[in-house]
């Protein structure tokens, strides 16, 4: 095994001190309020009562012992949870403290110390345009370690972004139900289909990092802008304001169109930001998934 540089393994420790506190002082219940005890699992068929729900009659077993036979399941005890997260060149870019990737590391450490609080299983794909690397699930503090070291110093060799490819292999490495947690900036197209399709097996939840320079253009004159995951160069004049204007609409109109996209298939968005903490949008969505599932919803 290669030796960690010093920088790194200080990086790692800072993330699991700062992760680590975070789970126990402010998430400590929310995850197992959340996703604990939510899901159910096959266990047994027995023959239909007065009462029973039709809806769990198996069809199959009643037909071939000629009466009604009903499924029954039990409480899911262990979970798992998948990673998937984006690590190509637009993840680079930070025009604050941290890069993407940096905080989409720390969001990374935060859930896998939340699942592993809670005796579940914590697996990892990170891709570009193909799949760079996978970490099959397994429990424990030595595990979610590893997946944070990867984050940090794995070293993609595309650029580019396919987040289609992610959750194709997503599909064919995990047969049972999965809380996947996809963490991107979202700057791709073509993978709204496979989504809608993986989030019908999944619980698939959209964690959009993005950094405030994205968003809008400051004015500084002349720059040149390149694009990370393809090194295009191009000039601009940020002294025009309607240049500026013309940009930050195209923005929200990617993201208006994204999170409309988000709605109709029913993936829970949440958007977290270089510049701010991420902390309070984690725990703003685990409180509305509370308030949802207190609501039967």
């Amino acid at each position: 095994m290669a030796v960690l540089p010093k920088e790194l393994i200080r990086k790692i420790r800072r993330i699991q001190i700062y992760t680590a506190r975070t789970v126990n002082d402010v998430l400590a219940g929310q995850y197992r309020s959340v996703f604990k005890g939510r899901g159910m699992e096959f266990a047994e068929v027995r023959e239909y009562q007065i009462g029973d729900d039709v809806r769990l009659i198996d069809w199959n077993v009643t037909a071939r012992m000629g009466r009604p036979y009903v499924k029954q399941f039990s409480e899911e005890r262990e979970m798992t949870v998948m990673l998937l997260v984006d690590v190509s060149g637009s993840g680079r870019f930070g025009s604050v403290e941290q890069t993407k990737n940096e905080i989409a590391a720390e969001i990374a450490a935060l859930i896998a110390f939340s699942a592993i609080r809670n005796n579940d299983k914590v697996g990892l794909i990170m891709f570009t345009d193909r799949v760079e690397k996978f970490v099959a699930p397994k429990k424990g503090r030595s595990h979610v370690l590893r997946v944070i070291r990867e984050i940090l110093y794995f070293q993609p060799e595309g650029k580019r972004t396919d987040i289609a490819v992610a959750i194709e292999y997503l599909m064919r490495v995990t047969s049972r139900r999965a809380v996947v947690f996809l963490i991107s900036d979202f700057i791709a197209s073509g993978y709204e289909k496979r989504l809608r399709v993986t989030n019908l097996r999944h619980d698939v939840i959209a964690l959009s990092v993005t950094d405030p320079r994205e968003m809008r253009l400051p004015s500084v004159g002349l720059i040149h802008l390149e694009d990370p995951e393809t090194g295009d160069l191009v000039l601009v004049n940020t002294h025009s304001t309607k240049l500026r204007s013309q940009y930050e609409r195209m923005m929200k109109k990617r993201l208006s169109e994204r999170d409309r996209t988000f709605r109709s298939m029913n993936v829970d968005c949440v958007e977290i930001s270089t510049d701010s903490s991420y902390v309070e949008p984690l725990v703003k969505f685990f409180r509305m998934r509370e308030r949802r599932l207190a609501a039967g919803k």
